[in-house]
């Protein structure tokens, strides 16, 4: 049976998109594999992807990598290029309202309405609710007016911001990266307020069996990328510095702060 990969997690749009199934090609071609790329685009769900069992290659939000029982196989993950990643694995949640509002900081933000994407994402929900949460207890009562959650993606947290839906909302910082160098104009409606702290970038995982040789292959593959002249104009365009091997034990205390979230509602902040 011929395996598949994805990277629908961080294809912003169309131009993205092509150019992760590029590189996702060079990987599998150079490892070695006979294998074929999917496509599963927005609004399918994530957990659709997630739930197949013939991926040979995909990106998995951390959050539901740690919650899985069993577990998909990890193979690496990104290192994005930016200078804030500081040349690991990582990523942020990025706090955004529109450019031309007057907010200087977060607080500026509170007693508005907040937005996010859905309350099982990491970077989306679980992460934004760990740094308000200290805040929350601080003020000693609610920070926002209002909470508006279901938009989804990056995407729909930059229209909600935009259009003045909400005044405030929770970008995967990696994805809000590759929105300024892939769609400038859209990506410029929004700047950055806050951010919370590092947490393990979303993997590349895979939910079919593979064989040791497979992984190894696949490994050494994407741990080419950073060196590979012929794709680094490739990987200039995608923001990254290579991939790394991560333990899938760096995403454990995932798990337990989406049990500590759902304990205190997320709208209650």
């Amino acid at each position: 049976m011929s395996l598949l990969f994805n990277a629908r997690m961080y294809s912003v749009n169309a131009s993205a998109k092509a150019d992760w199934k590029t590189l996702m090609a060079w990987v599998v071609q150079r490892a070695g594999l006979d294998w074929q790329a999917l496509d599963h685009d927005a609004p399918a769900p994530l957990s659709a992807l997630w739930a197949r069992d013939d991926l040979g290659m995909a990106m998995m939000c951390g959050l539901p990598f740690a919650l899985s029982r069993p577990r998909p196989r990890l193979i690496a993950a990104p290192v994005p290029a930016p200078q804030r990643y500081g040349g690991r694995p990582v990523y942020f949640t990025d706090f955004v309202v529109r450019a031309d509002a007057g907010y200087r900081n977060l607080e500026d933000t509170f007693d508005g309405v907040l937005g996010y994407t859905i309350p099982e994402s990491m970077s989306g929900g679980v992460a934004p609710y760990h740094h308000l949460a200290p805040l929350r207890h601080a003020r000693g009562r609610r920070l926002f007016a209002g909470v508006v959650g279901d938009l989804l993606n990056g995407r729909g947290v930059i229209e909600a911001v935009a259009s003045g839906r909400v005044d405030v909302g929770t970008l995967d910082s990696y994805y809000l990266d590759l929105l300024r160098r892939h769609d400038p104009a859209f990506a410029a409606q929004v700047r950055v307020v806050a951010s919370t702290r590092a947490e393990p970038i979303p993997p590349l995982v895979a939910t079919a069996a593979l064989s040791e040789r497979q992984r190894g292959a696949l490994r050494d593959a994407l741990l080419a990328t950073g060196s590979a002249p012929e794709i680094a104009p490739l990987m200039q365009r995608l923001l990254l510095a290579g991939f790394a091997i991560v333990d899938a034990r760096d995403y454990d205390h995932l798990a337990d702060m989406a049990t500590s979230a759902r304990t205190e509602s997320f709208a209650r902040l």
